[in-house]
Order: C-alpha cells, then structure tokens, then sequence
C-alpha cells in the first residue's frame, strides 16, 4: 500500500512555483516525475530560469532548494539538496555527469543514486532523443524517444554501443536520406564533430521525411550529450517561441521585437551587433528610446554628431507611429541598413534591419553610368537637359539670370580623318578637361553630342556668359595636348545666348545658343558669338 502511494505520488501533475531573485520574483510551472531526489518542471519558456533556484509545491509548507541539471525545450531537469546554503555560496553538488558504471546505478555514490535513477526516469519521459557518452564515445544512457526515432532494439542499446555504431545502425536500417556512396564521409564527419563537442545545430533529414534537429553538448566528465528533437512539424510544439528565437537569432537580417509600449522584448544577434549592444542590455529590455540613444556612446551610427538628435527624435517618432516607409541608415562602419518597421497583430513592433549596402552602390553606380558621359566623366545630354529644365524653373519662378554656352572643337572632322579617331577622342577629353577646371561648382557641364559641349551659367547674365566664353576659348587655344612631335593645338568656337521671359523653354534657349554657335563659325572659327534678344510676343507688346 505505501508502495502505491510513492507510485501515485511521483507520477502525480502537480502545482509549483519557481522562486528567484531571493524569492522575489515567480515563474509558474507543472511538477512532473515528482521523487525525493528530484523531478522534472514544465513550463512556459525556460528563458530567465537560472541554474539554482527554490521550488514551492502546491500543498507543501516549505519550498525545496533545487539545481537545474538539464533542460529542453520547455521542461527543465532538477535535483533537490538537503543545504541550500551550501549550494548559493559554494561549489554545488551537480549530477550532470548521469554516467554511472552499471545501469542499475551500482557504484555510484548512494547520495546521488536516487537523483540518477529520478533524472532517467525524467529524461525517458522527454519527447526528444537523448544519448549521453562517455569520454570514448560510449552511450551511457539511450532514452526511450531515441530508441523509437531511430528503431533501435533495446538489447543493441542496453549493451552501451559506441556513438560510430550507433551512426551505422542509421545505415543498416536506411534511416539517413544520403546517397550510399556519400555516407561513410558523412558518418565519419559526424563522429569528428560529436569528438571535438562541436554544439552547431544540424538537421538531419530522414528517408521517411522527417526532419531531426541534432545537438551536441560537451559535458563537465568529458562526455556527450546529444539531442534529437523533430522539426518536421515545429509550429505545433509548445516551445514555438522559444525555437523561433534561436531562428531569428541566427538570420543575416537585424530583427527587433517590441511591445506596445516600446520595450525590447527580443533583439537577434544581428540586431545586436548592427547596434553594438551587449547580451547583457539586451537582455535588460531597454525602452527603444534608450536603445537609439545608445549610438551617442557607441557611435554605431554614421549619423554627424550636429544631426544625431534629430536622427533619434526621427527613428523613435516612426517607431511610435509604427510607420511602414523603409529608412536607408548609415553605419560608422559605412554599411548602408535599411530599416522598416511593421506594427504586430498584438500592437507592438517588429524593427527589421537588411544590409543593403551593395544595392544603394550599384544604384549608385547605375545612378552614375545613367547621368556620365562615359568619355569625358561630364553629364550627357539626358542629365544635362534635366539639370536646365530645374533651372529654368527657378528662372521664371525668381527672375534671376541665366545664359548658356554652346561650343564645338572647330575642324573636327579634319583631326579625326588626318590623325585618327583616338587623337580625336583625346582632343575631346583635352577640351573638356579645361572646361571643367574653368567652370564653378555651380555651373553645369556636359557633352551633348561628339564634340559639342554645353555649359549652364545660373546667376550669369548674358554679358558675363560672353566674358565667361572669351577666357575659355582663349584657355583653349594657348594649351596643346599630345606628347613630342605629336603635339598639336586646337580651337573652340562658341555660342551664348542668355534666358529671356519670351522664351517657352529650354528648348528655345539651346536653339538660340546653337543658332549663335552657327554664327561663330561663319566669322572664321576661334570665335565667340552671342545670340541677339529674341524678340517679345505680340501678347507682350499689347501690355506695355
């Protein structure tokens, strides 16, 4: 009868509380395989639990003073001690090896037996395979989860068999989804990574298609612990959360998660390094406030110290708003992240950071090949008649002045025929070289056509476009280009014409300037000719 009753009292569910934080703070949790050496806890999530911690049972006066010696997914491992005191201010008593000599626990020390026996028993009960090795690779411990995912007898798993023996049963009974050829190199990679306590996840894909997820875990005897948990169908698992954290966590992109109230609730490792913030503050769940504000110590940012409160007033109000526009940011490290913030169904944020570094240079890039003569590196004709279409809207808006040059290489076709196209080209360069140190930053130059050449003078009235033309025609025709005997000399004609009300466009104004470029070469070349004031419309006439 007393018997029975230790029977119900260990398979019993019961109600408990987990203490921390000097029994400050509570996590719930179920009691399962209750002993008196210890039991497995279930709970929400295993984030925040500590190693060491007091256990309160539902109907118990006092609390057991308790060490956690595994968990997964959402159940925890613990054994109880008879000193707490011993345990929060020495070395603790642990039974993580779970490597006794003989199954039945023989020649353990008797203290520990029933806290081995208990942890078997718990680790049997778990949904996920566990293998524990010993130093050599033996299995010490197979648990029933493992022995069915894999339709391993129990007599083959009872008589300890080496980790390598363990891998060819996969092979005998056709389990890996590996070609024949490929698997022993895969086997002996496998062997090589559990020896060395590799612990980088693998997924294991099955012949039947079932996804494993394994792990391996050094432990502190030298041994191993392996893990096998099904991923196939990982959405249904109650440790969803937690299994979706250690995805996000290892994602390229930055993500950050945050309640309604702006509180970080979730930060991946990307996130993390984008914002140079340590475990330990993100594990703080700093407002998102105090996270932008830490770029002012970091210096994260490649924000300019003038415009960094801006910037963050800017990045906490979108936030805020939960406003879907991506934002390009500059990092000091002169990566380019672009950040879009999506509001979540329960009201919070979701902050996702993508490097798109590459993309914002080759737009630029493109920007450069769409805008740039590829010749002389000035603007070409599309981008020019861009750039004068903006300005001549500033024209008639302000009534301020501005004139335009038109100029060509004179006796082109000569130098090209006699000389050959690549001294052409090089005469073209030559011009335009000069043009561009003669020019301001303001001015816009480009090449329109083979060897003519537009300037743009904002702010220049057509007198001083005149005298503006006179010096580069005369810069022209002192300078030379070509080495040796291969030195030669050339000449530029051009016209100017200036921007007046009676013109409906740009168009009309290059005409102008070209009519008087025309002008320029009829009076003998190595001129400059300046286009007469078109006259008023009628409309103009009848105002006066």
């Amino acid at each position: 009868m007393q018997e029975r009753r230790h029977v119900q009292r260990t398979r019993a569910l019961k109600a408990g509380k987990i203490l921390l934080n000097d029994r400050r703070s509570v996590i719930d949790c179920v009691v399962r395989n209750f002993s008196e050496a210890g039991a497995c806890l279930q709970v929400a999530s295993i984030v925040g639990v500590p190693p060491i911690f007091d256990l309160q049972i539902e109907g118990e006066a006092k609390p057991h003073a308790c060490e956690a010696v595994w968990h997964a997914q959402n159940r925890i491992g613990i054994v109880f001690h008879s000193r707490p005191e011993e345990i929060r201010d020495g070395e603790p008593e642990t039974a993580a090896a779970l490597a006794p000599r003989r199954e039945d626990g023989a020649g353990v020390a008797e203290p520990l037996r029933g806290e081995l026996l208990s942890l078997r028993a718990a680790l049997n009960e778990v949904s996920f395979g566990i293998v524990l090795l010993d130093a050599e690779l033996r299995a010490q411990f197979i648990n029933r989860a493992f022995r069915k995912m894999w339709r391993l007898p129990d007599d083959k798993a009872d008589r300890k068999p080496a980790f390598v023996s363990l891998m060819y049963h996969g092979r005998d009974i056709r389990a890996y989804n590996i070609a024949e050829k490929d698997l022993p190199a895969y086997i002996a990679e496998r062997v090589a990574l559990v020896k060395v306590g590799d612990p980088a996840p693998m997924d294991i894909r099955q012949a039947n298609g079932e996804v494993l997820r394994f792990q391996c875990t050094a432990l502190p005897n030298g041994g191993r612990m392996l893990s096998y948990t099904y991923v196939t169908d990982i959405v249904r698992h109650a440790d969803e959360l937690e299994v979706l954290r250690n995805a996000l966590d290892n994602v390229e992109q930055g993500i950050t998660l945050l309640d309604t109230d702006l509180t970080v609730q979730f930060m991946n490792r990307a996130a993390r390094k984008m914002w140079k913030v340590s475990d330990e503050i993100a594990e703080r769940r700093p407002n998102y406030g105090e996270l932008v504000n830490t770029t002012r110590i970091t210096r994260a940012s490649g924000v300019p110290a003038e415009k960094l409160d801006r910037y963050i007033a800017e990045r906490i109000t979108a936030a805020r708003n939960g406003d879907p526009t991506p934002a390009d940011l500059q990092l000091a490290d002169g990566r380019t992240m672009r950040l879009q913030c999506a509001v979540l169904p329960n009201g919070g944020r979701m902050m996702t950071y993508s490097d798109v570094t590459d993309l914002v240079r080759s737009a630029a890039e493109l920007q450069i090949i769409a805008t740039t003569d590829s010749m002389t590196d000035l603007h070409n004709r599309r981008h020019f008649l861009e750039l004068a279409e903006a300005e001549w809207q500033r024209f008639h808006r302000y009534q301020r002045p501005l004139s335009l040059l038109l100029f060509d290489l004179d006796r082109f076709k000569f130098i090209n025929d006699t000389f050959g196209h690549d001294t052409g080209d090089r005469a073209i360069m030559h011009v335009a070289a000069i043009a561009s140190h003669e020019k301001r930053p303001s001015d816009a130059l480009a090449r329109i056509g083979g060897d003519e050449f537009a300037l743009l003078l904002p702010e220049t009235d057509v007198q001083q476009a005149g005298v503006v033309a006179d010096r580069l025609r005369e810069k022209v025709a002192q300078s030379a280009f070509g080495d040796g005997a291969d030195r030669m000399r050339i000449t530029v004609s051009i016209g100017v014409a200036g921007a007046t009300l009676s013109m409906s466009g740009v168009p009309v104004l290059l005409k102008a300037a070209d009519e008087a470029l025309y002008r320029a070469k009829f009076l003998g070349r190595n001129q400059v000719s300046v286009a007469l004031p078109a006259p008023a419309h009628p409309a103009d006439l009848a105002a006066e």
